[in-house]
């Protein structure tokens, strides 16, 4: 499976790492596993800077409309550090938007230290 994560409730932060096509489907099943896990208002880092794939626009936007969804059924919604090469951009633009939408910290980064170190210096 090429989407990975990691759910770490004491230091309330989520890592999910992106490496070879990774699917709609692979990425419901992430989001569906964040909600069932209570992990939301947790800090997360999402980390594409590896992988790849092969969703249309329409199944991009589909996951934005999950994700949305989500977000108006939540409250609090805890800081997003997204790892994106910068010849994906392009492609995931409408769900970072989507993203950027939500009230919390949100950073877009193109390498993975800087993510990891902005995500971690922020408040459990």
């Amino acid at each position: 499976m090429p989407l990975h994560w990691t759910v770490d409730s004491k230091e309330r932060l989520v890592i999910a790492t992106a490496e070879g096509v990774v699917t709609r489907a692979e990425v419901e099943n992430y989001l569906e596993v964040m909600a069932g896990a209570g992990s939301l208002s947790y800090r997360k880092l999402f980390d594409c800077s590896r992988g790849d794939t092969a969703m249309t626009a329409e199944d991009m936007l589909a996951i934005g409309v999950n994700i949305r969804t989500r977000h108006a059924a939540a409250g609090t919604l805890g800081p997003l550090a997204i790892v994106v090469p910068p010849e994906q951009s392009e492609l995931v633009s409408r769900v970072l938007g989507i993203l950027a939408t939500a009230d919390r910290p949100m950073r877009i980064f193109s390498d993975a230290e800087p993510a990891r170190r902005w995500i971690e210096s922020l408040p459990k």
